[in-house]
């Protein structure tokens, strides 16, 4: 699968996490079928910012709940637009990170 096609289809997923819920970059990978690849989904996050349909790549973050991509998004914008859905953050970490989990091998199974 090329690049562009991989990115496509990380970001057909991340649009349909919910307002209010996070996912992280491991398991976007692992329901894609290609869980080695998290970086990737990672770098398809970092390219996101102008893509149409918008992409909500503010509800990706590390496995342990670390807003790891933050610098992509300048400043501290990608804790507000989560704080803006009601996510609370501290020092760079979604708090309730189980709670609030978005696994899309879950949610997203026929």
């Amino acid at each position: 699968m090329d690049r562009q096609n991989f990115y496509d289809e990380v970001y057909q997923v991340v649009r349909l996490i919910p307002k209010g819920r996070v996912t992280n970059y491991g398991a976007i990978a692992a329901y894609l079928g290609t869980a080695s690849s998290s970086r990737m989904v990672g770098y398809a996050m970092a390219a996101a910012s102008g893509i149409h349909p918008q992409v909500p790549a503010h509800r990706v973050v590390n496995r342990q709940g670390l807003l790891t991509g933050k610098f992509h998004f300048g400043g501290d914008t990608m804790e507000q637009l989560l704080q803006s859905e009601g996510i609370k953050v501290e020092d760079n970490k979604v708090v309730d990170f189980k709670k609030l989990f978005w696994d899309p091998a879950v949610e997203l199974a026929l």
